[in-house]
């Protein structure tokens, strides 16, 4: 069986993870497009990670509107997939946008079953063409995927009848996302992080008012980029904790693990606007991995993600932040039983390896209706 992943996600190593564990299962013979890199809107570039690809084949190929969620495309995917001649074309993209309307159009013209992967939580109707892109997805496609419950019953809302499956985009690797060998004691200095855009939205003012609650010992370390840095450290330094928060740049995924690793506890504090709300939040998986609690607000799928690993508040309130930092925090046996409760949770759900399996399975189904059609 020949398959096609078309994803921008997939420039990182670490979450090429996923697709070396699919390449893995027997009979498969996996492709893999990438562009050469992704401009997230108010974030850094993210540029394709060099890595061993075992088994499978990676093609880094030119992207048009990059940066562009809903309208950009990759002007070779028709090429391509003549060449390739695959059964299946997972296109790692939402059913309204342009890149996945080409991307299974070209799929079909090659004969090819093909499916796409929706993150849209909110709901919406998409004037032309983008309403247009998501019927010719429903009507075409093999499967649809969802990050969320809420994603998928969003679809059925709008009208997909077909096969779906709520699935993670990827996984984690358990043995490159592991607790440290000696977590660090938490006597003399609670080392609370965050990791991501440096947004309106994903709630850092909440985080730094929360600080401001706390004793002296509680530090923070921010790693990210975006739009809000300066006022955020104008507020910091308003509050009278600038120095107690440390600001890192964007981090190769490589490094990640021992970044996470470095803190006692991670926050999410993310905030839901009319036109966002927190689709999963990888970053809460790969700090359960390492062992690390998590604390996130109630927007979105946070709640769910964590589970047992953690704890969640109220978005937007910052003295409830504080007071579960605190409880989370100052508790030793506490900590080290949610370390435990966190790590054991992503071995149980989100491991790379369990994510392959069923998205194979997935892929086996699709080819079989293509050689029933």
């Amino acid at each position: 069986m020949k398959v096609v992943i078309l994803s921008k996600a997939l420039h990182s190593i670490a979450y090429r993870r996923k697709t070396d564990a699919i390449a893995a299962h027997p009979g498969l013979d996996l492709t893999v497009i990438v562009p050469p890199s992704w401009r997230e809107p108010r974030a850094a570039a993210q540029v394709y990670e060099p890595g061993p690809t075992p088994n499978y084949t990676v093609i880094q190929t030119p992207i048009r509107w990059n940066g562009h969620h809903h309208i950009h495309w990759y002007p070779q995917v028709g090429a391509l997939l003549r060449t390739i001649q695959p059964d299946v074309v997972h296109v790692d993209e939402e059913s309204f946008n342009l890149a996945t309307f080409l991307a299974m159009r070209a799929a079909q013209a090659v004969g090819a079953a093909s499916c796409f992967y929706n993150y849209a939580n909110i709901e919406r109707t998409y004037p032309p063409p983008f309403g247009w892109f998501e019927r010719y997805a429903f009507r075409n496609a093999a499967h649809a995927i969802a990050c969320s419950h809420e994603a998928g019953e969003i679809l059925r809302r709008h009208g997909y009848t077909g096969k779906l499956s709520i699935l993670p985009q990827t996984g984690v690797d358990p043995d490159l996302y592991t607790p440290a060998a000696h977590p660090a004691p938490t006597d003399n200095c609670i080392m609370l992080g965050y990791v991501g855009r440096i947004v309106p939205e994903k709630g850092i003012a909440d985080l730094i008012n929360a600080l401001a609650l706390l004793p002296a010992h509680y530090q923070l370390t921010l790693v990210g980029a975006g739009t809000d840095e300066q006022l955020l450290r104008t507020l910091a330094d308003n509050l009278g904790v600038g120095k107690r928060i440390h600001w890192h740049d964007p981090i190769a995924t490589s490094a990640m693990p021992a970044m996470m690793q470095s803190f006692t506890a991670l926050v999410l504090p993310s905030r839901t606007t009319a036109n966002w709300k927190e689709q999963f939040g990888r970053v809460i998986i790969e700090a359960m991995a390492c062992g690390i609690p998590v604390i996130g607000s109630d927007s979105g799928e946070i709640p769910h993600v964590i589970g047992a690993g953690g704890a969640t508040f109220p978005e937007g309130d910052a003295g409830a932040l504080a007071s579960v930092i605190h409880v989370i925090c100052a508790d030793p046996n506490r900590l080290e039983a949610l370390r435990a409760t966190a790590r054991q949770r992503v071995l149980s759900h989100y491991t790379q390896t369990a994510l392959a399996a069923r998205y194979v399975d997935i892929y086996r189904q699709m080819a079989a209706m293509r050689l029933r059609t």
